[in-house]
């Protein structure tokens, strides 16, 4: 799903429903609880459109362990993010089909690495909308930061069956087969793939470095 810390997000439209919007007070609360809470996500791209959220350099398995847990921890960054889900779980309960409601819960709780809730939120919005591919690419990256590399890689190979050329899947889909699987050149074919549907991906110069070292690594094997 890392070089240095950047700002930039990520978003993308889907063939059958709108982009998620937030309204300004959401905004501002989901903007204040990743600050709260120092977001640090790894090298995977969520999918969707989010309020603050960013990427920073790759942790280990156990680094990524012990954030989550300080993170899950920290009773301001606890309150923060009930503070910001309180309106929409009110939202959801009131329509269990509430899809933009359903989908800014998984991204809330995503930005929180709450990854198990993240998932559950995100099944419920792909069973409304399953072609969806931000959300099932962002369910696929919470998988991944689970530790379960096999649902990662199921979520992100659906996801391609409905937009073949979508860049945050197959971004996050070389890093998973790389990282999780220990396949380079399952790596290297799905960011050439990437390169090819997107030729002006704005990270392509950092993709291409990607590939590069993917290929070292194959040769070594």
């Amino acid at each position: 799903m890392s070089e240095g810390k950047n700002a930039q997000s990520q978003s993308t439209t889907t063939n059958s429903t709108s982009a998620v919007s937030w309204t300004s007070q959401q905004a501002y609360v989901l903007a204040a609880f990743c600050l709260l809470l120092g977001v640090a996500l790894g090298y995977l791209f969520r999918g969707s459109a989010s309020a603050g959220a960013a990427q920073a350099v790759p942790p280990t398995t156990t680094e990524q362990g012990n954030v989550s847990q300080q993170k899950q921890s920290d009773p301001n960054a606890q309150a923060a993010l009930a503070q910001a889900a309180t309106p929409l779980l009110e939202a959801v309960n009131k329509n269990p089909n509430d899809f933009d409601s359903l989908v800014k819960l998984g991204n809330l709780y995503y930005d929180g690495q709450q990854f198990p809730n993240a998932i559950q939120y995100y099944e419920r919005a792909l069973v409304i909308h399953p072609d969806n591919p931000d959300v099932r690419t962002d369910m696929g990256t919470a998988y991944w930061y689970t530790g379960n590399s096999e649902k990662a890689l199921a979520a992100m190979e659906t996801s391609l069956k409905y937009r073949p050329g979508h860049p945050q899947t197959l971004f996050n889909l070389g890093w998973v087969r790389w990282q999780g699987k220990q396949d380079p050149k399952g790596a290297i074919e799905a960011w050439q793939q990437l390169l090819k549907a997107n030729p002006d991906y704005p990270e392509k110069q950092k993709v291409e470095q990607y590939i590069a070292k993917a290929k070292e690594h194959a040769s070594r094997g």
